[in-house]
């Protein structure tokens, strides 16, 4: 960077403090998903909006337009350059909006999703929607702002555009639209083909300390820094932290190990990312992580495309048995077969057809690979009617109740804590975070893909745990590249094209076919 370029650099100073601030909020996030006492709700609530206040004053500063119209005449280099941009765009998204609607939807978010923690435990939907309606109704009023100041199609664009730069409501829509036909196919053909396997159960229960052991010991495994990082318990798994000091969380279910553990492997995918992102732009936007759908691959290539492999059962086997003992259910085929159980249930109408599923799993995060995108589906069609206008808050049960019979054949009348109030997202606002996950999963069959084609024996890489080669390429092309380039940039980068999600059926059909 030239000397001369002032401006430039009175910009990268005051993201460094921001950064700072967002240490600050990220580590008590954590702490009040993870470890904070009930009493100290409120606290912490006034707390966080006070630094998400003081963050937004910063960059409402007037004087920033002034810094960053001077900017873009300076001499800078490519990744400065790439850097002004992601300020740019980051600025533009704090300066469409009021402080006083920043601050009020913080404190919003945080009262709801405080009580949502209880209020789903009791399937208290009429409690929860007392605190959910502001919520929705700030989140809309944001959106408003947002559509017209970035010229979006619909403000649900807006609200999409903070977590999933370059996509739209309307290219995702038809997206879905495509998938939904050739995912019911492939459910109903998988679990006929399920029907005929026998499978074993294990048999707990699982002492959570040896649960935990386990995850500890395959954390370490796939590359975790454990210097620059933790493992946690809460009620939603999650990742948190920042680069530094990376958090991570599960939960335990003493009669079934495998949904702990394969949390652990889907957040460690989330932390190796946050790990090695670029560390001289640690502090500026570049360095941040591309988006949501980026950040979503890292952990489902962790879990689906490593975790989940007949090739990652085999190698963690001896470690299973070393902490649980040895199980008939602990067998390789078995395994394999458990972690790729289709969760649905047919009724066979007569020997040559199946209706549709009529038991597939309530809970999006414990869905498995296969029907999990129709939960992304469900939700992306709700939130988006929501902030658009098309539906009430108070007839979001009844929408919700309709699609998950019509897409998963599951009935959640009046299960509310199973049904529409399972997730945490809403109850902050994070609309149009959904879409994310599924266009996470495409990304990471994509680079499968590419890597198969790279290195034929992927497959003797992960079931002899010799990941150098894998994670060195994900470290290269993805990791160390952080926010420099854009999200379609950096996938044709890697991979020699833009997303394609042939490549995500591909994968679905080789697996569950």
């Amino acid at each position: 960077m030239s000397l001369t370029a002032a401006s430039y650099q009175a910009l990268a100073k005051t993201y460094a403090r921001l950064h700072n601030f967002n240490h600050l909020a990220a580590i008590a996030s954590w702490d009040s998903s993870a470890n904070m006492p009930p009493k100290g709700a409120e606290a912490r609530a006034n707390a966080l909006a006070e630094l998400a206040l003081l963050s937004h004053s910063l960059k409402s500063d007037p004087k920033m337009k002034d810094l960053l119209d001077e900017a873009e005449k300076e001499s800078l280099t490519e990744q400065e350059r790439a850097n002004l941009r992601e300020i740019r765009y980051d600025w533009t998204f704090t300066n469409c909006l009021p402080t006083e609607l920043v601050e009020r939807k913080s404190l919003l978010g945080s009262k709801c999703e405080h009580a949502w923690r209880t209020q789903r435990a009791t399937n208290d939907w009429n409690g929860f929607i007392e605190n959910f309606r502001p919520v929705v109704a700030a989140s809309i009023e944001e959106a408003r702002i947002l559509q017209a100041e970035l010229h979006t199609e619909t403000p649900y664009d807006a609200l999409m555009a903070k977590y999933e730069p370059g996509q739209s409501s309307s290219i995702i829509r038809n997206l879905f639209q495509q998938m939904r036909p050739s995912l019911t196919a492939m459910i109903k053909e998988a679990v006929d083909k399920q029907a005929k396997e026998t499978v074993l159960q294990p048999k707990g229960p699982f002492p959570i300390q040896k649960q935990k052991e386990l995850g500890l010991e395959i954390m370490k495994l796939v590359g975790f820094d454990f210097d620059g990082g933790r493992l946690d318990v809460s009620m939603h798994p999650f990742c948190g932290g920042v680069p530094e000091d990376v958090r991570i969380t599960t939960r335990y279910n003493e009669e079934d190990f495998m949904e702990s553990l394969m949390g652990v492997i889907h957040e460690t995918g989330h932390a190796r990312y946050e790990q090695n992102l670029p560390r001289d732009w640690v502090n500026q936007p570049a360095g941040k992580a591309r988006s949501m759908g980026i950040h979503e691959s890292q952990s489902l290539f962790f879990e689906m495309q490593i975790g989940r492999s007949a090739e990652f059962i085999r190698l963690i086997r001896p470690l299973i048995i070393k902490h649980f003992g040895d199980d008939p259910a602990f067998e390789v085929d078995n395994l394999v077969k458990l972690y790729t159980r289709v969760k649905a249930d047919y009724i066979r109408v007569d020997a040559d057809e199946l209706t549709y599923p009529m038991h597939a799993d309530y809970i999006r995060v414990d869905a498995d690979e296969l029907t999990y995108p129709m939960h992304v589906i469900l939700r992306f069609e709700i939130e988006e009617a929501l902030i658009n206008g098309q539906l009430s808050v108070d007839d979001i049960p009844q929408v919700w109740d309709a699609k998950m019979m019509e897409y998963l054949g599951v009935d959640t009348r009046g299960n509310f804590k199973n049904g529409c109030m399972q997730d945490i997202h809403w109850t902050d606002g994070a609309f149009g975070y959904f879409p994310t996950y599924t266009l996470g999963a495409m990304y990471a069959a994509q680079y499968a893909h590419f890597l198969k084609r790279q290195f034929p024996d992927f497959g003797h890489k992960i079931e002899s745990g010799q990941f150098d080669d894998i994670f060195a390429w994900l470290r290269e092309n993805i990791w160390s590249k952080g926010s420099l380039l854009t999200t379609d940039e950096l996938v044709r980068q890697a991979t020699g094209e833009s997303l394609n999600p042939e490549y995500y059926l591909e994968h679905l059909r080789s697996r569950y076919l």
